[in-house]
């Protein structure tokens, strides 16, 4: 459901004591949040209070600014207008998706346009929040996102590695792994490939060691995986 949380963008996020309560913490490093805001004053008031509350905040003026930033992807939420100059929130989304996967989105916006803020969220928005945004809505979006978006790096770190050791296997490693994966016992999987039962043992022993695997059921997950991502 699309939230519409009502606050302001105002002096009072200069206030220590306005945000002293809405400091969070993944348990993994301080949050790192992208601003992108046209209207500078609002950026600004935007990132004092983001700052204030414990984040990381790197401020941007537009879309294009992020994507040709150093190093966006050590990003963990990016909280932007949704009526960006050129690049407007829904392109850069669609961008983030495509170059920056993990990414989590959080839009704001000072018109309150309910069909444009489902569709952002069709497409894996956190949150559609309207201007002037309320501090406890604002931050539990970001903590929702950043936990999303360390989520998916965590996985697409560990699908990466699972690649990098499946394509450490030799032609016919890989196909024991698929045969012996698929529950067949290592004399029928001989039979399969023309082999006898000791070379598929020490082929079985070999993927075993190369997947980094202590059991059958961890390389049945594997290749589970695999066939899941390619």
């Amino acid at each position: 459901m699309v939230s519409f949380a009502k606050i302001r963008v105002e002096p009072r996020y200069g206030s220590a004591e306005n945000t002293r309560d809405l400091r969070t913490d993944t348990g993994a490093g301080r949050i790192r949040v992208a601003v992108i805001e046209d209207d500078l004053s609002l950026q600004q008031a935007l990132s004092f209070q983001l700052r204030t509350a414990g984040f990381e905040v790197d401020a941007y003026s537009s879309a294009e600014e992020l994507l040709d930033a150093a190093d966006p992807q050590h990003l963990d939420c990016v909280v932007a207008d949704i009526y960006l100059p050129k690049m407007n929130g829904l392109q850069l989304q669609e961008e983030l998706t495509r170059t920056i996967p993990h990414a989590s989105i959080v839009f704001i916006t000072g018109r309150g346009d309910l069909s444009l803020g489902m569709h952002a969220m069709r497409k894996g928005a956190v949150d559609f929040l309207e201007k002037p945004v309320d501090d406890q809505a604002l931050l539990s979006s970001i903590n929702r996102g950043a936990e999303l978006s360390r989520r998916r790096r965590a996985e697409q770190s560990q699908r990466f590695e699972l690649e990098m050791m499946h394509r450490s296997l030799t032609s016919r490693e890989r196909e024991v792994f698929a045969l012996v994966t698929s529950g067949l016992p290592n004399k029928q999987v001989a039979a399969e490939l023309g082999t006898t039962e000791r070379t598929v043992k020490a082929h079985r022993a070999s993927v075993m060691n190369k997947m980094n695997a202590s059991s059958l059921a961890d390389l049945v997950r594997m290749y589970g995986a695999l066939q899941h991502t390619s």
